[in-house]
This record gives C-alpha cells, sequence and structure tokens, in this order.
C-alpha cells in the first residue's frame, strides 16, 4: 500500500497523440477497389499487437461486414479479444486479408468465420445473415461497417453504374442486413453502423458517398427509437480521415492521399485501432442507455 491506496500492477503509460503514428506525407500509391490493407504503405495499425481485452463481450456473437480491413478489422480484433466469437464479411477479392483476421480471432479463443460474397446483392445479404447465425448459434451484435467510397471532381463525373453501386453498398445493404438480423435478435442485442464525419461537412469531390453517410446518421437515429421499446439499441460512429484502404483505392485524390489527416489539430490520420474501444463500448451491456447516439473520433475536427 502507498498512501491508502493498491499500487497498479503496471502503470500506464501516456501515449503523445501526436507522435503516435505516421504523418504524413504519404507515399503516391493505388490499388484497384476494394484494395488490400497488407499492401498499404505504411501498413495500417488495426489493434494486432496492442489490444488488450478484459471479458467485457464474452459470449456475445457478432457479425461485421467489411471485417478484413480497416475499421472493421480493428472491430473483430477487438470483439474476439472480448470474448465473442466473429463473423466477418468480405468482398472476395480481400481474402488475404480475411484470413489474417480469421488466425486472430482464433488465436484470441474464439470462433471466427469469413464469408465472402457481395453485399450489393440482397439474396447474399439475407443469406450472409443466416449463415452467420447459423454457425455462431445466434447473432446479438450487428456491425455495418462495409462502404464503397469513390472520389469525384464533378457529379458528371459520376457515372449511374458508379453510382447506383455506392447507393446499394452503403444504404441498401444496411437496410437488407438489418431486417433479416432483426429475426435472430433479442432484447439485449445491438446494432452499430459506421458513419462519417463527411455526413456533417461533406468534402466537395465525395458527393455520393457523403449523402450516404448522411442517410446512416439518420437510420441509426430512426432506428433507434423502432427498436428501442424492444431492447435492441442502435448505434453509430463518425470517424474522421481514418488510414484505411478506401483511401488508396479511388477514394481520396492523389494530392488528398499524399496530405491525408494533415488537417486534423494533430496532424496525422486516426488508425483502426484507435477507434476499436468505441465499438466495444457501444456493443458493450454496460452502455445499455446509449441509444440513437452518434460517437465521434476525428481527431480534433467534425461533428459531431
Amino acid at each position: 500500500m502507498e498512501g491508502g491506496r493498491s499500487k497498479p500492477i503496471e502503470d500506464v503509460k501516456l501515449d503523445d497523440p501526436t507522435k503516435k503514428y505516421p504523418k504524413p506525407p504519404f507515399k503516391k500509391q493505388s490499388q484497384p477497389w476494394p484494395g488490400l490493407a497488407c499492401r498499404m504503405e505504411p501498413p495500417p495499425d488495426h489493434g494486432e499487437e496492442s489490444y488488450r481485452g478484459s471479458g467485457r463481450l464474452l459470449g456475445r456473437k457478432a457479425l461485421i461486414t467489411g471485417g478484413d480491413s480497416g475499421i472493421g478489422r480493428a472491430a473483430a480484433i477487438a470483439y474476439a479479444r472480448e470474448g465473442a466469437d466473429v463473423v466477418i464479411n468480405y468482398f472476395p477479392s480481400e481474402e488475404a486479408d480475411a484470413r489474417q483476421v480469421l488466425d486472430l480471432i482464433e488465436r484470441a479463443g474464439r470462433k471466427g468465420y469469413a464469408i465472402g460474397g457481395d453485399l450489393t446483392q440482397q439474396k447474399f445479404c439475407e443469406k450472409l445473415v443466416a449463415d452467420a447465425a447459423g454457425k455462431m448459434g445466434g447473432l446479438d451484435i450487428l456491425v455495418s461497417n462495409a462502404a464503397r467510397q469513390r472520389a469525384h471532381d464533378c457529379i458528371s463525373d459520376i457515372s449511374t453504374e458508379s453510382f447506383d453501386a455506392t447507393i446499394k453498398t452503403n444504404i441498401y445493404a444496411p437496410f437488407w442486413l438489418i431486417r433479416a438480423a432483426l429475426d435472430h435478435m433479442k432484447a439485449g442485442s445491438c446494432i452499430i453502423a459506421t458513419a462519417s464525419e463527411v455526413a456533417y461537412d461533406p468534402p466537395k469531390e465525395l458527393y455520393d458517398y457523403s449523402l450516404t453517410k448522411a442517410a446512416t446518421v439518420n437510420f441509426v437515429k430512426s432506428l433507434a427509437k423502432q427498436l428501442g421499446p424492444m431492447g435492441i439499441r442502435v448505434n453509430g460512429v463518425a470517424p474522421g480521415p481514418i488510414w484505411t484502404p478506401l483511401q488508396v483505392t479511388g477514394g481520396a485524390t492523389m494530392e488528398k492521399l499524399q496530405q491525408f489527416g494533415s488537417h486534423t489539430p494533430l496532424g496525422r490520420p486516426g488508425q483502426p485501432a484507435e477507434l476499436a474501444g468505441i465499438y466495444v463500448l457501444l456493443a458493450d451491456n454496460q452502455a445499455s442507455f446509449a441509444n440513437g447516439q452518434i460517437c465521434g473520433a476525428s481527431g480534433g475536427g467534425g461533428q459531431p
């Protein structure tokens, strides 16, 4: 004892957030959509080495779309280390990333499954939910995270096909997934959607992506009112600039990519690992009064 208090087993060291991760300028790079995190320079940090669990989600059963890379991967790692079984969805060309995530889930001592497929297809979305619930013996966490983002200087440059793909990935897919998931969810379950700071301050080159993220904020708040009486909570996360494959697959111009995150007060973009704790909090039973909330993580700018 020291000063009437027990000495901590291990003191938590302070991290200077301005020096914790790489800063721009970043190397010019591009990949075909949807891209692989393992080919990015520098590689994103999803919490592979840093996230430590404490049993907050022990026994829970989670489905995470876009769980192979980026924010979805960080959530998958954190959920598994907190005690949840996890199914991740990925686009078929992202299998290399998906296999890495499965290995990390299994090393955490939890059941992990990866289901590849195209979220723009209604039948696949419905089958994904059914298969996930079947593999895990239930479903009580749905993280609707997968998204399509393409930068265009002018609305005239957006083809109907590209616009349609963005709307289907970012709006139709969550609709199909959530509707199907309700057949498996009971009181205490939760739905978490990934929105964005662009829902509140849309940049000129992300016209279609921004409008889908504004819609995400709205469906979170609407469904929270609708499903709250059933004991199912619905919340969202609105990240700022986060270093993920979205940026290197056409989601940012090359000029913006090289200076990505430089405008934030921290002088850098965020890493997926820095959002993992937010997704854990929103799924945790201890956050039982958090419903219809949008949690921001933008490095000092943006809303909410």
